[in-house]
């Protein structure tokens, strides 16, 4: 599924109603390009998950789990990993990156999923591919997987 998004709204939107499609487990690896909306995406996705607090690419932390503290929810952490700065996937094992992967209670977003892929195993890995448009802010994202 490849689809053609005008604007930051519209990609926030699409990544919320994404959010209430996922069970739990599912790592959803962000490959792309730099302002392809990787961030933007995960915006969405955490809201669409409920959390309330303000979502930021952890760029210099590389990884920060939010809790969700809605309890109707079987998803209690969303993983954010930002795997931009990273020589390698040895680096995502090193900050604990393994011990959240494919967890019944979380989802784990990795932007710039490209760089640590050898990691990411199984059929909860969904790679989102996104692209910079045709238009100043038009996106192109394509879910691969699921």
């Amino acid at each position: 599924m490849k689809k053609v998004f005008k604007n930051e709204k519209e990609t926030l939107v699409f990544a919320e109603k994404f959010a209430k499609k996922l069970r739990g487990g599912e790592v959803v690896a962000l490959i792309g390009e730099l302002g392809a909306g990787k961030t933007v995406f995960t915006k969405g996705l955490a809201h669409g998950l409920g959390i309330k607090e303000r979502v930021q690419s952890p760029t210099f932390l590389l990884m920060k789990i939010y809790k969700i503290l809605d309890t109707k929810y079987k998803i209690q952490n969303l993983v954010h990993v930002d795997a931009y700065r990273l020589s390698g996937a040895q680096e995502c094992v090193d900050i604990g990156l393994l011990d959240w992967l494919g967890r019944a209670d979380t989802v784990t977003v990795i932007e710039w999923a490209d760089k640590v892929l050898e990691i990411l195993r199984g059929e909860k890995v969904i790679k989102i591919k996104m692209e910079l448009g045709d238009e100043e802010e038009e996106r192109k994202i394509e879910v691969i997987g699921k």
